[in-house]
């Protein structure tokens, strides 16, 4: 599956994955200490929804637009607050036209002793995004890749921080690929905080990679049960053929205040962003037998 990301910036993946990046980063600056940011696939840095491939099949419009125009209930609010910040500081306006990506999101949110890290292999992407940071002395771009610089990178010198891991699923082998850094860097730096996206063809199809990961993590001692929670969106049957229908993420050392949150926003999200029949959440600990909740409606 080729997940090229500027024809699908600001989808229900996308509001997902930086719902959670946003609220791992903003509990992090509650500590007045310095952190890092390290994303190993960073594409681009933000999204023109104007243009003619987020135009041609325009899958924000069931994601992030949804989202913005739906009543929100103040505990839904409340997760989403620290992303929909920065989306409507994009947008002044009264049209959504830009999307931010993960390092926008991320080096919007950072403060003055904060650093990002941005790896991204594509050339042309690399350059647009070294051109979009190049006056920001917080933030590094390196043309390189990021599943191989990730073992170099960690830990970092703040020792607090996060790592999103979002490739673009080009290859059939990258959840392989995923797991090898994993097991580079993991243990030089057990106590960050790691995000891991898949997408979900089929809900079981990431078993092997999200519990083999957890259960590594507790055979090496890396991590506790506690340690590791999966949150999983999908839009509609996840059987049914088409495009992209579910997505989530697996996060190591995720803030204890996340959990509550996402089992506020998870049902939420399902019902609002819904396409189709079969629509549904889980929220659980990957590798431990008590699921925290899995729902289909």
């Amino acid at each position: 599956m080729n997940y090229r990301h500027a024809f699908h910036a600001g989808n229900f993946a996308d509001v997902l994955k930086h719902a959670v990046l946003a609220q791992c980063l903003t509990h992090l600056k509650k500590k007045p200490g310095a952190f890092r940011y390290i994303d190993t696939h960073a594409g681009v840095g933000a999204y023109d929804l104007t243009s003619s491939e987020a135009q041609r099949n325009p899958e924000w419009e069931g994601g992030i637009a949804r989202v913005l125009a739906a009543e929100r209930p103040p505990a839904v609010d409340a997760a989403l607050a620290p992303f929909l910040d920065v989306v409507r500081a994009m947008n002044p306006g009264d049209t959504l036209t830009t999307y931010p990506g993960s390092p926008e999101l991320a080096a919007r949110l950072l403060r003055e002793q904060d650093r990002a890290h941005l790896c991204e292999l594509h050339e042309a992407d690399a350059r647009t995004l070294d051109q979009r940071y190049i006056r920001n002395a917080a933030v590094k771009v390196e043309r390189r890749d990021g599943y191989k610089a990730l073992a170099s990178l960690v830990p970092p010198r703040e020792k607090r921080g996060v790592v999103l891991v979002d490739p673009p699923f080009e290859h059939r082998d990258e959840m392989a690929h995923m797991a090898e850094a994993v097991r580079k860097a993991v243990p030089k730096w057990p106590t960050g905080t790691y995000i891991f996206w898949r997408p979900l063809k089929d809900l079981w199809a990431s078993e092997r990679f999200d519990v083999g990961l957890a259960e590594w993590l507790f055979e090496e001692n890396l991590a506790t049960p506690e340690k590791v929670l999966r949150a999983d969106l999908w839009v509609r049957d996840l059987e049914a053929e088409g495009k992209l229908a579910g997505a989530g993420v697996v996060i190591l050392n995720p803030p204890y205040t996340l959990e509550a949150q996402l089992l506020e926003l998870l049902p939420w999200l399902a019902e609002t962003l819904a396409t189709g029949e079969g629509a549904g959440w889980r929220l659980d600990g990957a590798a431990t037998d008590e699921s925290l909740s899995v729902e289909e409606f």
